[in-house]
């Protein structure tokens, strides 16, 4: 029997997706076979011999040690799309709550409470929360994958202009694109010509701070930033100097840090994009069919460090996780040839430092064959899956 470690609340529509005949699911296994996890932190962990792979039940993944676990033969696997309906409706939200000051009336609203002619002095009052509307203008979109491209196109409905910017647009992305969505390939188009800038990018250390003084300059005077992606793409100082300044008129964001907390004219939410029912249950269950497949096939769909793979295989699978680096590939199936067993299919991918090879046999392998890849300079792990 297989066993699934959850690491956090994992929703149960996810955890029963798996066949209780053949895994145990629960948070107090030990040894486990493979991880789920939403936001506990893992960089302390030690991890057994026998973990296969850890599937992080949402989209970003700094929680996990990625590159300790690409070297330890531990699949990463994320969950992208699957919340991407509950962070479209809430940049949706976030753009309202931009220009309309709603946050600020209701609050002043519900302070007068008790008061004498409370109704006649919230109408009264009104004025001082008067914003424009959206419709018409033109918003700038970072990132125009699964959370991204659906704003824009929710955003074309509502009547607003849009550019957005990814430098790694997919064919299938662009295909689900509103005509109406202006692509650019300079960034600097968004900060030029936006009312409204939303970043929908992953975090590394190359896109810490996307957004800086530089590129703040670069904007239009009254300009209103939304982040619902990661905190670290905004860089909070120079977002606070520049309200100050007039230059940005509102920051919504969905990260809290002891910069933007009580600031006039920052809306600080707590990190709400993905926190609807609907949205954990859709992130479970994709988490779980990865790491059904994974372990029970060798099939590796949305790993963040490790190629995507699959394989139908008629026979039995061998799959090895291997550095990417000349001649590991031929010492695999010369040793697979040197015991005698044929192979039917083979297929390969690379990701950066790191392969991962799948072989279809239909011959009985030696029990001695296992060892002796995993004895391959460059070999990391090595699973035989038997039809």
């Amino acid at each position: 029997m297989y066993k699934i470690q959850t690491l956090n609340k994992i929703s149960t529509v996810g955890t029963d997706v798996f066949d209780k005949s053949v895994y145990s699911v629960s948070d107090a296994v030990e040894t486990p076979d493979a991880i789920m996890v939403r936001s506990a932190k893992m960089h302390d962990m030690i991890f057994n011999d026998n973990l296969l792979a850890i599937a992080r039940a949402g989209a970003g993944v700094n929680n996990i040690p990625v590159d300790r676990c690409a070297q330890e033969g531990i699949c990463v696997f994320n969950t992208p799309g699957a919340n991407s309906n509950a962070v479209k409706e809430l940049a949706i939200c976030a753009l309202l709550m931009s220009s309309r000051k709603i946050i600020e009336g209701a609050s002043w609203a519900s302070s007068l409470k008790g008061t004498e002619n409370a109704p006649k002095t919230v109408e009264s009052g009104k004025s001082k929360f008067a914003g424009p509307e959206i419709a018409g203008k033109t918003l700038g979109i970072i990132g125009l994958g699964a959370i991204g491209g659906k704003i824009a196109n929710t955003a074309i409905a509502l009547g607003m202009k849009v550019i957005g910017y990814d430098p790694y647009l997919s064919v299938k992305a662009a295909l689900k694109l509103y005509h109406d969505v202006r692509v650019t390939e300079d960034i600097n188009d968004i900060y030029k010509n936006s009312d409204y800038i939303s970043i929908h990018m992953p975090y590394t250390p190359q896109t810490k701070n996307t957004i800086d003084s530089e590129q703040i300059a670069m904007m239009k005077d009254g300009v209103r930033l939304i982040n619902l992606a990661r905190g670290e793409l905004i860089n909070s100082e120079a977002v606070v100097k520049a309200i100050k300044e007039g230059k940005i008129a509102k920051y919504v964001t969905d990260f809290a840090d002891d910069v933007v907390l009580g600031e006039e004219n920052v809306i600080v939410l707590p990190h709400l994009g993905a926190s609807t029912p609907e949205s954990e249950d859709n992130c479970a269950v994709m988490a779980a069919e990865e790491l059904i497949d994974y372990i029970e096939n060798g099939n590796i769909t949305n790993s963040v460090n490790y190629p995507n793979l699959s394989m139908n295989a008629v026979g039995t699978k061998i799959c090895i996780i291997h550095k990417n680096v000349p001649t590991t590939l031929a010492s695999i199936t010369s040793e697979i040839g040197n015991a005698g067993v044929n192979i039917e299919n083979l297929a390969n991918a690379s990701k950066g430092d790191f392969a991962y090879t799948m072989l279809d046999v239909t011959d009985d392998i030696p029990e001695t064959v296992e060892g002796k890849i995993n004895c391959i300079d460059g070999v990391i792990k090595v699973r035989v899956i038997e039809k």
